[in-house]
């Protein structure tokens, strides 16, 4: 077969692809993954000390409840970094194929430990001078997570071997279930730490004194620890050489891609310069994102991977980052009039951090383990699936789930969506857009698709805040909504939706990063085999 002949075509290539499982895969995954776990904890930990922001800073004691932030102030709190993440996934995406993936690796992990330390500061104690500034640097801290997005899929991909590539990605990706975890954890312990050394009482029996002025270390300290493994790794990362495809394929310099494979390798590879040159020159491999090229042979891909993207993080964002006030519907986090500031800190730390650990973190690595046997499009289809059905779950007998006797079951219902999102499109959509695209349009593409789920989060949780509302009594300074029951109605009709994009995506369960983007075919067998952009996945 033409196809088999020609994936000879550099041995540097092929030894990455039939390398055994190493050392420097280990270590790949531990600085990439690190970067996810440091992005997680930093995205979800603000949800953690929303509702104290709100306490410090915006009671009124003259009012029956304590504060809370006010509806725009939440949205901004909440959605800054979201911005700041699509736009960082755009550009670095874009930048890490034209400069490389190492050099841009380093940019985002330093603009990533200086936010989230400026982000737990201020400029002064007024309330707006406080969320101004956080909101700012949350903005630049997302900026910085976005491009961890596109290149630590890209970076892992190329370095992974053909038949553990799915479960090395789907690795680093499930650090963030870790990170979301040691979110909970820390802030556990921080908020035990202040209210043993500083105690209050509820909110009802003292208003003034339920928020001890020590309260407000409280948030900057989680906030600002988000630093600590993103600069632990930083030596680490710009240790690792640049990936091979990326200096062969785009760079087109055989000579250092065999040079630094055979340290990693430690094996002998000739560089193949000559062979190089002919592979660029049999295929078509220089044509842009915009070009009728890439559109016949990757337009339904891209689609795919951004749409099914976008309608996974409608679902996962506007229930990971609100999941406290469905908690509060049923009772399982008290009024908070009934707690003082740093109880109710504890206690949502205490619901998110079993909801990790119960179905988060789970989640990731049955992904891990079976990626590579079942697939990712069985994968995912199977998470869209589940995900409908236990919303729908949810939805059908909600008031059921609400009263008294009946909320353990909702938590458990509600903790299996979160691990057919993690063991299903949570993973997969960020695995996939790391695989099917030339080496000279693969972080852009993976930035895309990555800037679409994000799109998707802004849209959750910005929606489910104001959507979620009770339709008779809506929080204060919240316009009546549709109610939780109907949200998850909706939220059950996205992820079924993303069930049908997902036959949009091939399965490259299996095959070569050169086999799927095309750069192992010429121009003959491409027009041949009808341009490449598969319309149904194709089993390995």
């Amino acid at each position: 077969m033409a196809r088999q002949e020609q994936q000879q075509h550099l041995q540097v290539l092929s030894a990455l692809d039939a390398a055994k499982t190493q050392w420097y895969h280990f270590t790949a995954i531990v600085v990439a993954g690190m970067g996810f776990f440091t992005d997680a904890y930093d995205l979800f930990c603000i949800s953690l000390v929303t509702k104290l922001l709100g306490r410090i800073y915006y009671t009124d004691l003259a009012k029956e409840n304590p504060g809370s932030l006010p509806p725009n102030v939440a949205a901004a709190v909440n959605g800054v970094a979201f911005c700041g993440t699509l736009a960082g996934q755009l550009f670095f995406g874009w930048l890490g194929d034209k400069l490389g993936r190492k050099s841009v690796y380093g940019m985002t992990l330093l603009m990533m430990v200086i936010c989230s330390i400026a982000s737990g500061l201020s400029f002064s104690h007024t309330p707006t001078s406080v969320m101004a500034t956080l909101c700012f640097f949350r903005f630049w801290l997302g900026f910085g997570i976005g491009g961890d997005y596109p290149l630590s899929a890209t970076i892992m991909s190329e370095y992974a071997n053909k038949k553990t590539r799915g479960a090395f990605i789907a690795a680093v990706f499930a650090m963030q279930g870790f990170g979301i975890l040691a979110g909970g954890i820390v802030t556990l312990i921080i908020s035990s730490a202040f209210r043993a050394g500083f105690p209050a009482p509820a909110y009802q029996d003292d208003r003034a004194g339920s928020t001890v002025r020590q309260a407000d270390y409280v948030w900057r300290i989680i906030l600002m620890l988000g630093a600590m493994p993103a600069l632990l790794t930083y030596y680490w990362r710009m240790k690792m050489p640049e990936t091979a495809r990326y200096t062969a394929l785009v760079a087109k310099n055989a000579k250092q891609a065999a040079a630094d494979m055979s340290k990693v390798l430690q094996v002998e590879i000739q560089e193949e310069q000559d062979k190089l040159e002919q592979m660029v020159t049999r295929n078509s491999s220089s044509f842009g994102l915009f070009s009728r090229q890439f559109a016949r042979r990757h337009g339904l891909h891209l689609v795919g991977t951004a749409t099914t993207w976008f309608l996974l993080d409608i679902a996962f964002y506007s229930q990971n980052l609100f999941q406290k006030d469905i908690f509060t519907s049923i009772n399982w986090i008290p009024k908070a009039k009934t707690m003082s500031a740093l109880e109710e800190v504890f206690r949502i730390a205490r619901a998110q951090t079993l909801i990790a650990l119960c179905g988060t973190v789970p989640g990731y690595w049955f992904t891990v383990f079976l990626i590579d046997i079942v697939g990712r499009f069985a994968i995912q289809l199977l998470g869209f699936f589940m995900m409908t059905v236990f919303m729908l779950g949810l939805a059908v007998p909600y008031h059921h789930w609400t009263t008294k006797g009946n909320h353990i079951g909702f938590v458990v219902m509600y903790a299996f969506t979160f691990f057919f999102a993690n063991f299903g499109p949570n993973s997969t959509t960020f695995i996939v857009p790391a695989e099917i695209f030339p080496a000279r349009l693969r972080s852009t593409c993976h930035g895309i698709s990555a800037a679409a789920g994000k799109a998707g989060a802004i849209i959750g949780s910005f929606g489910f805040l104001y959507a979620a509302q009770d339709p008779h009594k809506p929080d204060a300074g919240y316009k009546p909504g549709i109610g939780v029951r109907n949200s998850l109605f909706v939220l059950a009709g996205c992820n079924l939706l993303g069930f049908i994009c997902t036959f949009l995506v091939p399965e490259s369960k299996g095959k070569s990063l050169e086999e799927m983007s095309g750069e192992a075919e010429d121009d003959d067998d491409e027009v041949a085999a009808g341009g490449g952009a598969a319309v149904r996945p194709q089993t390995a």
